[in-house]
């Protein structure tokens, strides 16, 4: 199945009368836009007016503009990152089901620029799993509670390879993960 069949199940938050985009291409579009270089909801909406025609052929849709960067932005900041998470879980898992996974690094890494000096929180820390084989990301955990205190990463592994569901594979992790007790 496409991504954007995974994306459509995300619950939308707007209105039935505000949905003149489906939130599955909106998203799918706002991610096409990132990884092309856009850094606002602005350029998203550009990148998006500019590829309009091209995407409508992608996904069999017929916007006839591009949607404000206003809705844009209501649409995306609405959204249950766990919701999203769990698509992109999902399709990860289908992917990964038709390729040989070899073995899964898992590593946790802090995200470049997400510490708030103005608020006083520490920078976000993220636990990814890689399928090395398939060259594939199949998760994150957040290591990072609302607070901004770090849990710690022995535990949000256990709980990531739980969550994955996979048996049978062969898990690289740091040196930090031979302790005894976690």
């Amino acid at each position: 199945m496409r991504l954007i069949n995974y994306l459509a199940t995300v619950p939308d938050h707007r209105r039935a009368q505000g949905r003149q985009y489906d939130i599955g291409s909106l998203l799918l579009f706002s991610i096409l836009a990132v990884l092309s270089g856009a850094t606002s909801y602005r350029k998203i909406e550009r990148y998006i007016y500019h590829h309009r025609h091209r995407l409508n052929q992608l996904c069999k849709i017929n916007w006839k503009r591009a949607p404000a960067h206003t809705s844009i932005r209501y649409a995306l900041q609405g959204l249950n990152v766990n919701d999203v998470e769990t698509a992109f879980r999902q399709h990860a898992s289908a992917l990964q089901s038709t390729a040989s996974c070899g073995s899964i690094a898992m590593d946790g890494k802090v995200l470049r620029g997400s510490f708030d000096h103005f608020e006083d929180r520490k920078a976000i820390q993220v636990l990814s799993a890689f399928a090395t084989d398939s060259c594939l990301v199949l998760g994150h955990i957040w290591m990072t509670d609302e607070d901004g205190e770090k849990c710690h990463e022995i535990q949000a592994a256990q709980a990531m390879i739980n969550a994955l569901d996979v048996s049978g594979q062969l898990f690289t992790l740091d040196a930090l993960h031979t302790q005894k007790n976690g």
